[in-house]
């Protein structure tokens, strides 16, 4: 496999442990980007875009990052908060009167960015062009009942985080939530990446396909048996209603649309630069970066039925826990993707690190190539 891109030659051994990636003959495409000190020092990319495999993976490749993106809409939320156009212990219903309905009325924007909330999915079965339909998804979240008492325990929104939050952006400030989050996160910073993307575009979009004969982890088999024996448990309802959720990746209605929890759409570059300025201060301020990388919740988590710890629209370090742990310092923290895409930051080493892929793993939480890649950047440092 012919790896592109550039590498500082201290991290030889990083494009090494990326070459071998591709040992795997399932592995289709793939690219990654180190940052430290807001330099570039690792910057590859290899394998296949398209879905016969006949596209090389280029320089300006992107694809789906999935929930890699939860992490630019909550320094969007928290920079109006700075601006005083949101409040995180406010109650939702100052801006959005409806969400009050059956026992949210004290719901606040702190409780749907930690996942405290109690709104990981919805009950009543929607049709799968739900997904596209903002208003009605939005109608559907304010009328649901909270799962728990909102507060007392958490559990990770895969989708409805997007309408959730991205409902409150686009009521603070009278515009598309997607392209409010582009403009103040990735814009400033120069970075390719798109929520809500152009027909202009498609022709740069990975194809994404999953890995095969790989089962996960104790946590991933967990969720999956969820979701294959008990239909209306509320992690089977958080990935699968509307049921277009998770089969609508590659689909162009997909890419156009604005869903600030889940199809934000750049590079491995997109997702460092990211986090190069959250470090460096250019997207938050100290004080607003504190509260976003403080622990929120921690234990067991009521969706993916495994212990979590996080932030405000982040997931933080777990050292002592193998599917949990970035792998690098013990303040490091970020958000990965489902099926192997990854963002996140080493503040100790002022790092900041991207990878994504178009073969997706089967993991919950951190995905075992990224681990892999991360270890030996440490080891280089």
């Amino acid at each position: 496999m012919h790896i592109h891109g550039y590498f500082d030659l201290q991290f030889e051994a990083v494009k090494e442990a990326f070459a071998e990636l591709f040992n795997d003959p399932q592995e289709r495409g793939a690219a990654l980007c180190v940052q430290i000190g807001g330099e570039t020092v690792v910057d590859l990319w290899a394998g296949v875009a398209d879905k016969d495999g006949a596209e090389p993976w280029h320089t300006d490749t992107i694809l789906n990052l999935y929930s890699c993106t939860k992490a630019f809409t909550a320094v969007c939320a928290l920079q109006l908060v700075g601006e005083g156009k949101l409040e995180l212990d406010a109650p939702v219903t100052r801006l959005w009167p409806e969400f009050g309905a059956a026992g949210k009325q004290h719901i606040t924007l702190r409780q749907l960015l930690s996942h405290r909330a109690g709104l990981p999915a919805i009950r009543q079965p929607l049709p799968p062009e739900a997904l596209y339909d903002w208003d009605a998804m939005t109608a559907a979240l304010a009328a649901e009942q909270p799962w728990w008492t909102p507060g007392e325990a958490h559990g990770y929104a895969p989708i409805t985080y997007g309408w959730l939050i991205g409902e409150l952006i686009r009521r603070a400030t009278v515009r598309s939530p997607g392209e409010v989050i582009v403009e103040r996160t990735a814009r400033p910073l120069g970075l390719d990446f798109h929520i809500g993307l152009a027909d202009s575009e498609f022709h740069r979009v990975a194809h994404i396909s999953r890995g095969k004969g790989n089962h996960g982890d104790a946590a991933a088999q967990r969720v999956l048996n969820a979701m294959l024996r008990e239909p209306q448990a509320m992690t089977t309802r958080a990935f699968t209603n509307p049921p277009s959720i998770m089969t609508s990746t590659n689909k162009p209605e997909w890419r156009r649309m604005q869903q600030p929890a889940a199809n934000g759409h750049g590079n491995a570059r997109s997702l460092a630069g990211f986090y190069a300025g959250l470090l460096d201060g250019r997207l938050l301020d100290s004080d607003l970066l504190t509260e976003m990388t403080r622990e929120h919740s921690l234990g067991d988590d009521l969706t993916l039925l495994t212990r979590t710890r996080l932030g405000l629209g982040l997931m933080l370090e777990q050292p002592d826990m193998a599917n949990a742990t970035y792998g690098l310092g013990r303040h490091a923290f970020g958000h990965p993707g489902a099926g192997g895409s990854i963002g996140f930051a080493d503040p100790e080493r002022e790092l900041a690190f991207g990878f994504v892929t178009n073969t997706l793993g089967p993991y919950v939480l951190m995905d075992p190539r990224v681990q892999r890649l991360a270890r030996v950047v440490g080891e280089c440092l």
